[in-house]
């Protein structure tokens, strides 16, 4: 009988690798190390060999830079303003109602897609006013 090279599911309360927290985020390692050197807030510990171990709140704060980033349009610098501004409270609560947060940081210049959305709506309107013959 063949068993899993995987050991049982570590406690909420566990410190994590880098490997794992990649694999839970669905994210390449290189990308945590990057972000480590982007937000000072992700502090993970590091052991001898510069193995480094991820917190259960670094997880969480993760988590939210990465949906702040790929879902709700920030950009590093919005995010980066956001953990200066508010700390990383600021950023942690994922629970937020849906629709609620902005889909970028304040003065920050909006994404691909909003500017794609405002052209829409701005030709519908130009066809509006177009006058009929």
């Amino acid at each position: 009988m063949a068993t899993s090279s995987k050991s049982a599911p570590k406690s909420a309360g566990a410190f994590k690798t880098i490997s794992e927290v990649a694999s839970e985020l669905d994210l390449p390692q290189h990308v945590l190390r990057f972000w480590e050197t982007k937000f000072n807030a992700i502090k993970p510990m590091k052991r001898g060999g510069g193995r480094r171990y991820y917190r259960p709140d670094d997880v969480v704060l993760l988590k939210r830079i990465r949906d702040l980033l790929y879902n709700d349009g920030y950009t590093i610098k919005g995010v980066h303003k956001l953990l200066r501004d508010g700390g990383t409270a600021a950023v942690q609560d994922i629970n937020e109602p849906e629709g609620t947060p902005p889909t970028t940081a304040p003065n920050e210049p909006p994404n691909q897609a909003e500017l794609q959305s405002i052209m829409a709506e701005l030709e519908e309107i130009q066809a509006l006013l177009r006058p009929q013959h």
